[in-house]
């Protein structure tokens, strides 16, 4: 015989044996949060902001403020209001379940409710409850028994509920009130669970070198708790404690260009607090629990845009075979000059472009990360079918101990049915040890940093380019 799972089995209350001390402990009671403001940051940390009616008596009680997030940092909790002293605090997060029932009920009396299948017939026997590990354990009379899965009907009427189980995530405060009355409450504290982020959604012209661009506020909720009709306010940035390496500084070489090209100078026209900008949302929302919500915050049409092809080699080495270029979609988050218009909070840009018969199809999706307005952003969509890109070590040279020369050949192909344009880079040009300069190029390039350098390279329809270069490097 299987041992009964704990969850499975049926869970009833004695009547007249249950006390449920207030709204904390009943399911049926309504929302019992009050004027709600919410304030989420990017990395899932979120300030909660509560105002809520509360009839204090004189004189010292307890104050139980249910449908708090499940995810509260209780450190962080604040309490005020008027005439009102703080004993202590207590978040309960121990949750009404059958588990956690039969949990709370080790060493204490149940009654069993057994029910014959083929005559209907009940019984009831009291049970003392011995352990719950892995199954359930009674002591029925002079008997041990194991809670099992015998075909015959079983449930476990408990004679009451637990005082420190509750049926929502509870917060109670002992408070001292100098006079009795109602009036206004704050309840104020720190959560993980809620989260948002930032979804583009790009379509590009290519005929007409324009994208359009609709960005959406996703919201999540996996607090635990709905946050019902709530003042919503976005902070697009990274504050300290939320995990993040604030000002470090990493030497990384990217296989290609980041996304953001060059770092834009322009004051985006939005609140801002401290060195975040705010996106609040324009009306009051209900942000339920496991669930996604989604909120337009951006809308342009007709931004320029241009598509080029990019290819980074990562050394001086030969390639065994031609590899294709990146496809990449460059456009600017200016004000001036038909761009976005504004500051771009992280999130991931999605691009599709219409077919032949003027559907939109989905070419590829990029993330971006806080971008201030004014900036250059160039986004890879995917690898391209047809423009190829094969490096060739041609000769290498060892001039002297220090010294040695890389002849380089860059063949670039394209079987398009028209031109492309295709920015080579070659890395590798500054290692801790060395340093490598261009002695001789068929075309000129623009040194980048002092670990690259790039031709722009104009393919023509079904044709191809070589570019050749002399590299020496002094060890």
């Amino acid at each position: 015989m299987r041992a009964l799972a704990m969850l499975c089995v049926p869970v009833t209350f004695a009547a007249g044996l249950v006390s449920l001390p207030a709204v904390a402990q009943d399911p049926t009671q309504g929302n019992a949060q009050g004027d709600l403001a919410v304030t989420i940051y990017n990395g899932g940390q979120s300030l909660v902001q509560d105002i809520r009616q509360i009839a204090f008596p004189a004189g010292r009680t307890r104050q139980e403020f249910p449908d708090v997030s499940a995810q509260i940092r209780p450190q962080t909790v604040s309490f005020a209001a008027d005439g009102t002293a703080i004993v202590e605090q207590n978040f309960d997060y121990d949750l009404l379940s059958p588990n956690a029932l039969m949990q709370k009920a080790v060493g204490e009396m149940v009654t069993l409710l057994r029910t014959n299948v083929a005559t209907g017939a009940e019984t009831r026997e009291r049970a003392k409850v011995l352990a719950v590990n892995g199954g359930v354990v009674l002591q029925i009379g002079p008997r041990i028994e194991i809670l099992r899965d015998d075909g015959m009907p079983v449930r476990v009427i408990f004679d009451k509920i637990p005082p420190n189980l509750r049926a929502k995530p509870t917060l109670s405060i002992t408070v001292d009130s100098r006079a009795a009355g109602t009036r206004p409450a704050m309840l104020s504290y720190l959560t993980q669970g809620l989260g948002w982020a930032a979804d583009y959604v790009s379509l590009y012209d290519e005929k007409a070198g324009t994208i359009d661009v609709q960005g959406w506020v996703t919201l999540t909720n996996n607090t635990g708790t709905t946050f019902d009709n709530a003042k919503t306010l976005l902070v697009a940035g990274t504050p300290s404690g939320s995990g993040a390496n604030i000002g470090v500084s990493q030497r990384y070489r990217p296989p290609q260009q980041t996304n953001i090209r060059r770092a834009g100078t322009e004051t985006a026209p939005r609140e801002q607090l401290g060195d975040y900008y705010l996106y609040p949302l324009a009306e009051r929302t209900t942000i339920a629990n496991a669930q996604t919500k989604q909120v337009s915050f951006l809308d342009v049409s007709g931004v320029p845009a241009q598509k080029i092809y990019e290819f980074t080699v990562g050394g001086f080495n030969t390639m065994t075979e031609p590899a294709s270029a990146a496809s990449v979609i460059k456009f600017n988050s200016s004000a001036k000059g038909g761009g976005l218009g504004d500051a771009l909070p992280a999130g991931t840009v999605r691009f599709y472009q219409r077919d032949l018969r003027g559907d939109p199809q989905f070419i590829g999706e990029n993330s971006i990360g806080h971008t201030p307005m004014g900036s250059e952003l160039g986004l890879a969509t995917g690898q391209a079918f047809d423009v190829k890109v094969q490096a060739t070590v041609v000769k290498r040279d060892v001039i002297s101990n220090h010294v040695t020369r890389s002849s380089m050949s860059y063949l670039l192909t394209n079987a398009r049915p028209q031109p492309v344009t295709l920015d080579l880079v070659q890395r590798g040009l500054d290692w801790y040890w060395d340093e490598t300069r261009i002695i001789a190029e068929s075309q000129k390039s623009e040194r980048l940093d002092s670990d690259g350098t790039r031709w722009r390279v104009s393919v023509p329809a079904n044709g191809e380019v070589t570019i050749t270069a002399t590299f020496e490097t002094r060890y």
